[in-house]
């Protein structure tokens, strides 16, 4: 169920958790810094104060002096530990977000994850969540001093005399008019803004990532066009977004500090008329003039507030997506069976959606099952559901007679294991990469599982042996010396249930029958569930299932589904026909025997 958002200011304090207290300190720091700079003021009035009164001594002048420098050396100190507190406390609640979200994304179901875009969530985690701590950093901090000296300075133009004060606020009318029109237009654009930005973003990814296939098929031209444009259509809607609100916003910008613009002709004034001392007009127009920065960075400050709201609405369409359900306490599983009782599912949840139609089938603890059929059949939702990247929108799956549900999601993961296509390797050492099965295990561990998993020759062939990066050795790697490391990697993992989704699918002879080594050192023993297109591989499966467009047309094994599935006998005559064109190394068929 999708939360509902609350205050944007208060969603993001939640994460300063441990910290307010670092960030009350900075902001009393911060206005001790501020209102320390009005010192020198008062100091410069009273030493103006003795010259027209001819009482100026050494003595005072020092006097006078050495508190001006004093409360400078306040004013830098108490900055300086306020900004660096502020910054502390800033890059602390960017951590968290940053966990918060990663998180979220880990707890949600894997439709809500794949519906947005890399560049989206590139953007939010590294961009936007970055963009945040400058004003965060200086905002809060200063921002409260910077709020606080205008009304301690108007205070100060009151006791001299109110008729200055309320000239200081001459401009202030005007300059709101101008403020309020510029976040009237500005608003209505900060939702494109985000969606313009993300949509480079991903054209930037998606561009980068498919360079390779771009440049396969030629298609340098087109691809980069669409780059291109992307950033042009950017630029060109900043631009227009900034022109529609520049003439309001220079005017505001300089409106709002204007204070000397009413407070130096009315002290000039009262001067004239003999109700003011020469030392009290320059107070007055030092209290106004020191208004000016104060109000100037709160201008600053308050497009950095608009834009740390947008950032944070729009983040928390990450941190409050919907999870799935998790169970708290641990199940006892005395049985690895599968059970799936008239399942069905939809992405969306809308019956007329359905991707899977009543699935009911069994798979006995230690048994080989095998998913088979057609493209887009629902061979690979039915793995994801075991899996619980999805909850089901019907029916039920169990594991030992537990529906998955109440199974706490990291029991689930430790019971299940799934390989895939699509093999993921992290940015560490391959030795590193195979420990991920299993974090506690030693190195011999990780060595005989990859013994296992057939990939400890090739590894021990590279430079650094299994200290070589992923990432420098994956352009080295074939996809089936990939995969290989995926399968020690569950080796290691030891889980009781294992996935395998088309696991097979992209490697050559040659390594075909090394993979299917690994899998046999994987699989033994555990209870089995194997989606392939090669159904040679799976011939020896305990129970054959044939899925088409969501539904079970037909199970048994092999012999019985050649009888009696005319849609399995169709695969198997097309699979032998293909197959009858590969050719081993020593001009034989390859054996593909799982």
């Amino acid at each position: 169920m999708e939360k509902k958002k609350e205050n944007w200011f208060f969603c993001l304090m939640n994460y300063a958790i441990g910290n307010k207290g670092k960030l009350s300190l900075s902001v009393l720091l911060s206005v001790i810094s501020i209102v320390s700079g009005l010192v020198p003021y008062y100091c410069v009035y009273r030493m103006i104060e003795q010259f027209t009164r001819n009482e100026v001594t050494n003595a005072s002048m020092v006097h006078w002096g050495v508190i001006i420098l004093g409360a400078y050396v306040v004013k830098v100190a108490a900055f300086g530990l306020s900004t660096g507190i502020s910054h502390q406390v800033a890059y602390h609640i960017l951590e968290n977000l940053r966990l918060r979200v990663s998180d979220a994304f880990m707890h949600a179901p894997l439709g809500e994850v794949t519906s947005h875009s890399i560049g989206e969530i590139k953007n939010i985690m590294v961009d936007k969540i970055e963009n945040i701590e400058p004003p965060l950093a200086h905002l809060i901090p200063e921002g409260a001093g910077h709020a606080i000296l205008p009304l301690v300075s108007l205070a100060g133009l009151f006791m001299v005399d109110w008729r200055v004060a309320l000239a200081s606020l001459v401009t202030l009318p005007l300059a709101f008019v101008c403020m309020v029109l510029t976040y009237k237009i500005s608003g209505k654009n900060f939702d494109k803004y985000n969606e313009s930005n993300s949509y480079m973003n991903s054209t930037i990814v998606e561009y980068i990532e498919g360079i390779e296939v771009i440049k396969a098929f030629g298609r340098e031209g087109a691809s980069y066009e669409k780059f291109a444009g992307a950033i042009t259509d950017y630029r060109d809607f900043i631009l227009k977004w900034l022109s529609s609100t520049w003439v309001t916003m220079k005017l505001s910008f300089a409106l709002l500090p204007s204070t000397l613009l009413g407070t130096l002709p009315a002290g000039l004034l009262l001067y004239s008329r003999g109700s003011f001392s020469p030392a009290q007009a320059a107070l007055c127009c030092m209290l106004s003039m020191s208004m000016i920065g104060s109000l100037a960075k709160l201008e600053v400050f308050s497009e950095g507030i608009r834009e740390m709201q947008f950032t944070i609405e729009n983040l928390q369409q990450f941190l409050n997506m919907p999870s799935l359900p998790e169970a708290k306490a641990h199940v006892e599983l005395s049985e690895f069976d599968i059970s799936f009782r008239n399942v069905t599912f939809s992405y969306d949840g809308k019956e007329e959606h359905e991707v899977l139609h009543g699935i009911n089938m069994s798979l006995p603890q230690g048994s080989f099952t095998a998913l088979v059929g057609p493209s887009g059949g629902g061979k690979s939702t039915i793995a994801k559901l075991l899996a619980r990247f999805w909850d089901v929108t019907g029916g039920a799956i169990e594991i030992g007679g537990v529906n998955v549900k109440d199974i706490p999601l990291k029991q689930l993961a430790d019971t299940v294991s799934f390989v895939t296509q699509d093999n993921f390797l992290f940015r560490c050492s391959l030795l590193e990469n195979i420990r991920l099965g299993n974090p506690k295990a030693s190195d011999e561990e990780v060595y005989a599982a990859a013994k296992a998993a057939q990939c400890d020759e090739f590894i021990r062939k590279l430079e650094k042996g299994y200290q070589t990066s992923a990432g420098e050795a994956g352009k080295r790697l074939s996809g089936g010396e990939k995969q290989r490391i995926a399968i020690a990697r569950m080796i290691l993992k030891n889980a009781p249930v294992v996935i395998l989704d088309e696991a097979t699918a992209f490697t050559d002879p040659e390594n075909e029958e090394k993979i299917q080594h690994s899998i046999a050192a994987l699989t033994k023993g555990k209870t089995l569930l194997v989606i392939a297109h090669r159904l040679s591989t799976i011939k020896n499966a305990d129970n054959i299932v044939v899925l088409k467009n969501g539904n079970i047309t037909a199970e048994g094994k092999q012999n019985e589904l050649l009888k009696s599935s005319p849609l399995y006998a169709d695969m198997w005559k097309a699979h032998i026909g293909a197959k009858s064109w590969s050719v081993g190394l020593q001009g034989k068929e390859v054996s593909q025997n799982v």
